[in-house]
């Protein structure tokens, strides 16, 4: 069956003193997911389990993300995490910036279209 994206969410997160780009990324999942009740797969009759979760973070330094360490964020579902050069990294006084991470997460399943 094709993939039929139901849902986008955005967050934003940051880092303000210890250029953590993985603590910002985390940040800016919770930030999309935490605001939200996200009720997809009832809605569609699926299992939790069923909802492929495509994410993708945006921070100015990519290969400072952890991303198997995101990965405990989501309690069900298939997610897939990408990171790419985007966020802001906002330059301080004392040299050490503060870290912004983008987030889109993507829910997607496996179905036949309406």
């Amino acid at each position: 069956m094709p993939k039929h994206r139901v849902l986008t969410e955005f967050g934003m997160g940051t880092s303000l003193r210890r250029q953590d780009y993985t603590q910002a990324a985390r940040r800016g999942l919770q930030d999309a997911l935490w605001h939200n009740s996200i009720n997809m797969a009832e809605l569609f009759g699926f299992p939790k389990e069923a909802m492929l979760i495509d994410v993708q973070i945006g921070v100015q330094q990519p290969d400072q993300v952890d991303v198997d360490s995101l990965l405990d964020i989501f309690p069900y579902g298939q997610p897939t995490i990408t990171v790419a050069t985007g966020g802001l990294d906002i330059p301080r006084p004392d040299g050490k910036p503060t870290v912004i991470a983008n987030v889109a997460i993507s829910v997607s399943f496996d179905m036949v279209p309406a």
